[in-house]
């Protein structure tokens, strides 16, 4: 879907603008889900800078749209289940938001690998804008949405965009080491910081969608930000110009960055957002 000129609020020459993709778990927002107010605030003075603020997230939709409004953002773009589902932001759309881009895989190959070495996992596809169907019921809070509940063969049917992979008591490194063992090339993967387990379609990524907004946007490459914490993010962190880890990232995303900044706790993405923060450029 290509962006004119004339849908940007306020317009402005589209090379001056900045696009910046910022991941919200672990990097705005706390570990007991809340963002600060200092955050909400440099957020809204780096929109009014001219600035792109892109939400970046695995999350799906319906987990994302209240960080959106918690930040009171409601004209833009965001990227959720992990660049498969790029939304833009409308306050007169019923939910306000619209799907402008979606990409799915058919997910029975990589599953039917995986049972084979996790039987006893929990499996979910996401059931887009409604929640998820799933093998057995996710524990409370821990997917947001509806959870229906089918068997296995019902869930490998339909293409979808994103599966997760939940095993209690399986570590990262095992989880690293399945995929690799198995030989996933049909997907891309993510393994989070506990037993989960994230794929989705070839070759999609975070980075990628936001490489596809940059292009839609006429952003230039040499002006995009780009802040992170988890493994999902070493992609959109390579992809900037401008990267940043959190201090609460792990090793390996941390030398994806260019920049460590303090961790979630410490509100360590200021050090990002202030500087972006242009009074010449602030809209009046």
């Amino acid at each position: 879907m290509a962006i004119a000129p004339e849908d940007l609020d306020p317009p402005l020459s589209l090379e001056d603008w900045r696009l910046v993709g910022l991941d919200i778990d672990g990097t705005l927002m706390h570990w007991g889900g809340d963002i600060s107010d200092s955050v909400i605030e440099a957020i809204e003075r780096v929109r009014l800078s001219r600035n792109h603020v892109v939400l970046a997230t695995g999350r799906n939709i319906l987990a994302t749209m209240p960080a959106i409004k918690r930040l009171g953002i409601k004209r833009g773009w965001a990227i959720t289940s992990n660049g498969a589902v790029t939304i833009r932001l409308n306050p007169r759309a019923p939910d306000g938001y619209e799907i402008v881009r979606t990409v799915t895989f058919n997910p029975r190959a990589a599953l039917e690998l995986i049972v084979e070495e996790m039987p006893d996992a929990y499996f979910a596809v996401e059931d887009l804008g409604r929640g998820f169907r799933v093998t057995k019921e996710f524990p409370m809070g821990e997917l947001v949405g509806e959870q229906l509940v089918v068997d296995f063969d019902a869930l490998c049917h339909d293409d979808v965009t994103r599966v997760v992979i939940r095993a209690p008591g399986v570590d990262v490194e095992h989880f690293d080491g399945v995929v690799k063992r198995i030989g996933l090339n049909d997907v891309t993967y993510a393994v989070g910081y506990s037993a989960w387990l994230d794929l989705t379609p070839p070759g999609v990524s975070k980075a990628s969608a936001l490489e596809i907004l940059r292009e839609q946007l006429g952003v230039h490459p040499e002006h995009t930000v780009a802040v992170g914490d988890g493994n999902n993010d070493i992609e959109m962190l390579l992809w900037a110009r401008d990267s940043y880890a959190m201090g609460n990232a792990p090793e390996r995303v941390v030398e994806a960055a260019g920049t460590l900044v303090r961790p979630v706790d410490e509100d360590g993405v200021l050090e990002v957002l202030n500087p972006l923060v242009d009074p010449l450029r602030l809209s009046m």
